[in-house]
């Protein structure tokens, strides 16, 4: 019996990475006015962006629906082989409703639901480290329980280069986010225990943005046997200036991973936003 490893494409894997870990991605789904695309599929993270800041329409996402789910559970229950679907925060999103709902129609008790708690590179180390530990031949149930015992070791924190589309996006009054920009806020958000996003610092430039979040991450103790991502959104200007900060404080990456995030992120944080995914090395 197999154990089939499934994510949703807020977790920012490219075509190549999937098909290298053997792992399914169910595509959320990104439109700009009467156009859809399947995130990670029909359109690029480069073309993502280029219509977000080009284009007159401003996007939206929507979760996966059932039959999404439901049809790679059923070919599971028809082969016999076990699930762990690792998807975004239940917070964010309606996708892990959907996939109980699938679940409970194919009516197959070995499929295993994670919400992640967070979104994005987050969900990659959950669904890498599942990824390795099946490849070692390791059961279901330890996979399952070792994905939930490091979820309250992620870590995510961001610095946002606008607030431009959080307004856009309905999260922001369109007064406080030009207040804001006039004044160069960089506003600094992270994910709570529960899975939502939350405010967790600001402060007036790039430079001093970079500054508060390697506070952040250097009071925290990142596990560095564990995998660190620098994420950026389109450009990679800010994330650059945030590495040498990092370096800076004494955090020590010799090769860091550096990821761009998509369309579901994307869309809230515009381009220019950077930040830093790890695993601490305590609970919160």
């Amino acid at each position: 019996m197999a154990i089939r490893i499934i994510t949703d494409s807020a977790a920012d894997y490219s075509a190549q990475e999937i098909e290298k870990r053997q792992i399914t991605c169910i595509p959320m789904t990104v439109s700009f006015g009467d156009k859809e695309y399947l995130d990670g599929r029909d359109i690029t993270k480069e073309e993502f962006f280029e219509l977000l800041t080009e284009g007159k329409d401003f996007p939206k996402t929507s979760q996966p629906s059932p039959s999404s789910f439901l049809e790679c559970f059923e070919a599971a229950k028809e082969a016999g082989d076990s699930v762990i679907a690792i998807l975004i925060s239940s917070a964010l999103s309606g996708t892990l409703q959907n996939a109980v709902l699938a679940k409970s129609m194919a009516d197959y008790e070995n499929i295993y639901i994670v919400d992640s708690k967070i979104a994005t590179l987050g969900m990659r180390i959950l669904v890498d480290r599942a990824v390795k530990m099946r490849d070692n031949g390791r059961t279901v149930h330890e996979i399952v329980a070792e994905l939930e015992d490091l979820k309250p070791r992620l870590r995510l924190f961001a610095g946002l280069n606008t607030l431009e589309y959080l307004a856009k996006g309905g999260r922001l009054s369109k007064t406080t986010a030009a207040l804001g920009n006039l004044a160069n806020l960089k506003p600094i958000i992270t994910f709570t225990e529960d899975g939502n996003v939350t405010l967790c610092g600001k402060q007036m430039g790039i430079r001093h943005a970079c500054k508060q979040v390697a506070k952040l991450v250097m009071s925290d103790e990142p596990d560095i046997d564990c995998p660190l991502y620098l994420l950026y959104a389109y450009d990679q200007k800010n994330c650059a200036a945030f590495l040498h900060t990092l370096q800076k404080s004494g955090l020590n990456l010799d090769s860091p991973k550096v990821r761009g995030i998509g369309p579901i992120i994307g869309t809230h944080i515009g381009t220019g936003a950077f930040g830093i995914v790890y695993v601490a090395k305590t609970d919160r």
